[in-house]
């Protein structure tokens, strides 16, 4: 049955809750609590055309749902949703964030070339203008080019996160031999927040290897799930990425502190990340199996785990859920 453990319930930074969008889009506790996650972070699937819906469903979920509100107004309505500059609406964003203080988090910029199109870097310099005024930090998400690397990064401030930060991409963070880019390690320098967002094409094994070479470590370790990616691979589950990191070498207590205490200081919400006695009970229960599997990254390369971990339920809101266990493929 394996080593049985208890923490505070996991916070998976990066997802996608808003099931009315496709292809980015599912149920809020198919990827929460029955997958042992207790708060999930949407990541920009709503503007501010629906973010309100998106608050709303978050209160009838027994999951705990917060989010970053797109810079466009239509959200993932479409998928190239910076791609015309209308779509960007400051006194929209500003109006969504005044009606939902504690809900959104922070703002979200999809900044690669199926996203912005003939755009550039345009989208991404009015979005630090939008954070600047509202006073929340930035999520953006990096892919292919242009813009190139180079011209985001530096644009980046402490407590901005970088996301898909080892996809491995033309465009990645990393060149040839492995070593990380200036920019990186300027960026890692002035605090900017490194977070995985696996997803279905933003995760590589070579390149996480090189970043751990590097010692460039995640500062949070997010799914970018959704439902096809869920059910289909290569995600699958929060679980299933924290495999990952386990099968590149880090220890269990760096791994599943990564979704845990590293996300709730970030959200400045320390309570998520702890255990007291006497506080709310917001719990992830896990066991740790001996056993050897064999995990796919998002290109298609496949690495050996000899320990994986299995959420089996949490305590949200007073009440305990049992976990959905589901065989996932790739193992």
């Amino acid at each position: 049955m394996g080593n049985s453990y208890v923490s505070s319930g996991w916070i998976d930074m990066h997802v996608h809750a808003f099931p009315a969008f496709e292809p980015y889009g599912d149920e809020i506790d198919e990827i929460g609590v029955k997958q042992g996650v207790a708060t999930i972070v949407d990541a920009g699937s709503c503007g501010a055309d629906r973010i309100t819906e998106l608050a709303e469903s978050g209160r009838r979920a027994a999951t705990r749902l917060l989010a970053f509100l797109n810079i466009s107004h239509i959200g993932l309505q479409r998928i190239d949703e910076l791609s015309d500059m209308e779509w960007i609406n400051r006194a929209r964003v500003l109006l969504a964030v005044s009606k939902h203080p504690e809900f959104i988090v922070g703002l979200k910029a999809r900044i690669s070339r199926s996203v912005v199109k003939e755009s550039g870097i345009e989208p991404l310099h009015i979005a630090v203008r939008l954070s600047e005024e509202t006073g929340l930090p930035l999520m953006v998400h990096i892919g292919s080019g242009p813009p190139d690397i180079r011209e985001v990064l530096p644009l980046l401030r402490r407590r901005d996160i970088i996301t898909h930060y080892l996809n491995g991409k033309s465009n990645n963070l990393f060149d040839r031999a492995g070593q990380p880019l200036e920019v990186l390690q300027e960026a890692a320098l002035r605090g900017v927040h490194l977070d995985v967002g696996h997803g279905t094409a933003s995760f590589s094994f070579a390149v996480a290897e090189a970043a751990k070479r590097s010692g460039i470590r995640p500062d949070t370790v997010s799914s970018d799930i959704y439902r096809g990616n869920r059910l289909n691979g290569p995600v699958f589950s929060l679980a299933n990425v924290l495999n990952k990191f386990l099968a590149l070498g880090y220890s269990l207590e760096e791994t599943v502190g990564w979704v845990t205490e590293r996300a709730a200081d970030w959200l400045g919400r320390p309570e998520l990340g702890e255990i007291r006695t006497g506080g709310e009970a917001n719990l992830t229960l896990f066991r740790v199996k001996d056993q050897t599997v064999e995990l796919v990254d998002s290109e298609g390369s496949r690495r050996e785990c000899r320990q994986t971990i299995e959420a089996m339920g949490v305590f949200v809101d007073g009440r305990f859920i049992e976990c959905e266990i589901r065989p996932e493929a790739g193992h």
